[in-house]
């Protein structure tokens, strides 16, 4: 008989200790930055329970095997009360794959490099805005907190770099599904963003100069249905996470720019659909007009993180089951995280948010988000956030970003509890042979990024 050193409980019980004497700091068995830097690999700072689903579950699930309503029971504690309901409830499915070991798969290679060499260089300044600390200005790229001691810091480092490239281009197809299980809007459009500040792999580094004080560029154009064509948004962000962003919009009816209240942000931007500008990648709102940052909890997860591209698809689309028409749930294989960060916040500058609060779910082995939920004004779950990620490359196929695989969001599933809406959303290759999704593009501040270019799209 083998005794185990470290069994099932002994994670449980180190995750509840630290949590009982306001402990962070990531990992079991060693620091998690320290096991990072040393070999770019977490296998030393977790013990095989988390390392493995089958060690997990004693056996009874294994890489390969489907969660469904018949077995969820067994893997509960590691969903969010969401995808364990869709699972029990509405036919939503999970493929098992091994735990991924190795960072350098989990992020862009120049943003995991950035965060290593700079590593214990952040601060925050007067206005909790975060710096360099050497010398007050702006952060220099990276994850500014790679060991985060508490929620502000797992937030800031998410709201500072979204997709953690200095520039990205989403094509994706939104497909709107009703709780019947109907699909009632599709909708193809374009998603830029761009970071003149952090800038890791396209020149000028650090910083775009003449735009310093800004944190972000960032916009969204629809391209169908013909009765939205035309229709983009946006948000030029201020470096001042106490302020809100610019936000412009060209109505295509009008054919013209107008600006729009900024502080709207619990709204949909097109009918059917279940986001709004603040689900952006669980921090699309700036860093302090949500306040009481606190840890909730630490633990285990299943999560999208590899394997989720569709490269036998040749605009990678993916496929779907679940719901009464097999239409509400992407396809999507999930790995045990080995520990998950649990960060509640409120929305302390929006007094007429429908919102009370949102719990965020942070993979801790590289801080990005795998899960959200956030609860109506009278606590109850509303409306909830879950993604798939991956590095682009399968079996010898690979889609390329400079000198490395891209890394990348896949699709994403958001769903209205309380009326059994679902809005899935999947990044595509191209858009009519003009928009093409891909990290870094020279010219995408001049084609998506201004009021000008808004004017362009929208004529299209």
């Amino acid at each position: 008989m083998n005794l185990l050193r470290f069994d099932r409980g002994y994670s449980r019980r180190k995750f509840l200790q630290d949590a009982a004497i306001g402990v962070l700091g990531t990992g079991v068995l060693m620091p998690l930055a320290k096991a990072i830097a040393a070999t770019g690999d977490i296998s030393k700072a977790y013990p095989d329970e988390l390392l493995s689903i089958e060690s997990y579950t004693k056996g009874r699930l294994k890489v390969g095997d489907i969660i469904d309503a018949s077995n969820v029971e067994l893997v509960k504690d590691l969903l969010e009360p969401v995808r364990y309901q869709q699972i029990l409830k509405m036919g939503r499915r999970l493929k098992l794959r091994a735990t991924t070991t190795d960072v350098m798969r989990l992020s862009p290679w120049e943003y995991i490099e950035a965060t290593l060499r700079n590593s214990g260089k952040a601060a925050f300044d007067a206005k909790g805005n975060v710096i360099h600390a050497a010398d007050g200005q702006p952060w220099i790229g990276g994850n500014p907190f790679p060991d985060p001691k508490n929620g502000l810091e797992l937030f800031a480092a998410q709201t500072l770099s979204w997709g953690r490239h200095d520039s990205s281009f989403y094509a994706f197809k939104e497909y709107d599904v009703s709780a019947k299980g109907e699909l009632e809007f599709t909708y193809s459009a374009g998603w830029a963003e761009m970071s003149p500040v952090a800038r890791v792999a396209s020149d000028p580094r650090p910083y775009w100069n003449e735009h310093k004080d800004k944190l972000r560029f960032q916009s969204v154009f629809f391209m169908t249905p013909q009765s939205s064509r035309g229709s983009s948004f946006l948000n030029i962000w201020n470096y001042d996470q106490n302020t809100f962003p610019l936000l412009y919009g060209y109505v295509a009816e009008f054919r013209r720019v107008r600006q729009f209240p900024t502080d709207q942000r619990f709204e949909p931007l097109v009918p059917g659909s279940t986001l709004y500008l603040s689900d952006a990648w669980a921090a699309g709102d700036p860093l302090h007009t949500w306040g009481n940052y606190r840890i909730v909890g630490r633990g285990p997860f299943l999560a999208g993180l590899s394997g989720n591209w569709n490269p036998d698809s040749p605009n990678w689309e993916h496929k779907t089951h679940g719901g009464a028409k097999g239409q509400s749930f992407w396809d999507t294989e999930v790995e045990l995280v080995p520990e998950a960060i649990v960060v509640e916040a409120e929305p302390v500058r929006f007094p007429r948010a429908p919102v009370s609060k949102k719990r965020v779910w942070f993979d801790a082995r590289n801080q990005v988000v795998v899960g959200m939920v956030t609860y109506d004004r009278k606590g109850q779950p509303y409306r909830s956030f879950d993604g798939a990620y991956t590095l682009y490359e399968d079996k010898g196929r690979k889609f390329m970003d400079g000198a490395h695989p891209y890394w990348s969001w896949t699709h994403v599933t958001a769903s209205d509890i309380q009326t059994g809406r679902v809005s899935r959303l999947e990044q595509v290759r191209e858009l009519e042979k003009i928009h093409r999704s891909g990290a870094n593009q020279p010219d995408l501040y001049n084609r998506y990024l201004t009021t000008g270019a808004l004017m362009k799209l929208g004529a299209v």
